[in-house]
């Protein structure tokens, strides 16, 4: 089922999390223990991302260095395939940008089609470590709308190659991003809704936002969206703190703010188990409001880690 049919068809807000595949070596076991304590809270799908190359150096026997590229995360078709069979909850693959040639992007939705996998997160993904700004991959798409539009294309059965003689459509509903904060290499959040309106336009049929902690901000971000004339369903993406270390590695990474009241609140914590404590209430509140504000779903990223989210959600479902 279609993420907008789940949506259409839902009497309650419904919940939904995205995972990461296992590392290079790693089985799919130890994914199908943190997915057994979530399954049970009903997700309406289960997202599942993807990993581009890395660049990593390997120091030889002469001193010198050689460059390599690694994907340390791959398998998200299989893994969605794997969901599917076991569990029998809808998947939303992340297709990206980066490391994608628009051939083998092509490949990668014919395959998904094939599965039987009618819904996409299409996103351009982030830069390479090494690298200092987002480069695309040779024959590959530089933004996220002209990912957006092959999708579409493909939708209306548009190949690369105009010369086929057989061009069924696929059906792909398709997700994209919105940043409650504004994305970090955006100048405004006015000009970056407006970018998001335009890859709405091209044929995405709902957004899922960018973690964030105080619901001003996303409160925001949709009226200020729907304000734009874009009105398709958004989508919170919320994310509990874990760790201490947190307070300063998400604002870094994700380039979001924590509100002043949670990461005192923290920082005044001696264990991780009050750490816990505090993310738990604060999680169970924010969701509270949102579902009090009629929010379609609340979308857990995990980032593999899954207790807290339990706490929250047994006190929220």
């Amino acid at each position: 089922m279609k993420v907008t049919e789940h949506i259409k068809n839902a009497k309650k807000t419904l919940f939904s999390f995205e995972i990461l595949p296992p590392l290079k070596g790693e089985n799919i076991q130890q994914l199908y223990k943190g997915l057994d304590s979530l399954v049970k809270f009903s997700p309406a799908f289960i997202n599942v991302t993807y990993h581009r190359e890395e660049v990593v150096y390997k120091k030889l026997d002469n001193g010198l260095l050689e460059q390599r590229s690694v994907r340390k995360r791959p398998g998200t078709v299989g893994i969605c395939a794997a969901i599917v069979n076991k569990y029998n909850i809808d998947v939303v693959p992340h297709i990206i940008c980066g490391g994608f040639t628009k051939e083998e992007t092509e490949n990668a939705l014919i395959d998904l089609n094939y599965l039987g996998i009618d819904n996409v997160m299409v996103l351009r993904g982030d830069a390479r470590k090494a690298d200092r700004r987002f480069v695309p991959q040779v024959e590959g798409h530089q933004y996220a709308s002209q990912l957006v539009e092959q999708v579409s294309n493909l939708n209306r059965g548009q190949y690369l190659d105009t010369d086929q003689d057989y061009t069924n459509a696929t059906d792909f509903c398709m997700g994209v991003a919105g940043y409650p904060e504004k994305h970090f290499e955006a100048p405004n959040l006015e000009s970056d809704i407006e970018f998001l309106k335009m890859k709405v336009a091209l044929g995405a049929d709902y957004i899922v936002t960018q973690m964030f902690f105080d619901n001003a901000k996303f409160f925001m971000f949709y009226n200020k969206c729907r304000e734009a004339g874009i009105s398709v369903p958004i989508i919170p993406g919320l994310k509990p703190i874990t760790f201490r270390s947190q307070l300063t590695s998400i604002p870094k990474t994700f380039h979001v703010d924590i509100p002043t009241e949670l990461s005192s609140q923290i920082l005044r914590c001696d264990s991780r188990k009050e750490v816990a404590e505090v993310s738990v209430a604060w999680g169970i509140k924010q969701a509270q409001e949102l579902i009090d504000w009629g929010v379609p779903i609340l979308h857990y990223y995990t980032m593999g880690k899954s207790l807290i989210i339990q706490d929250i959600l047994k006190k929220v479902l």
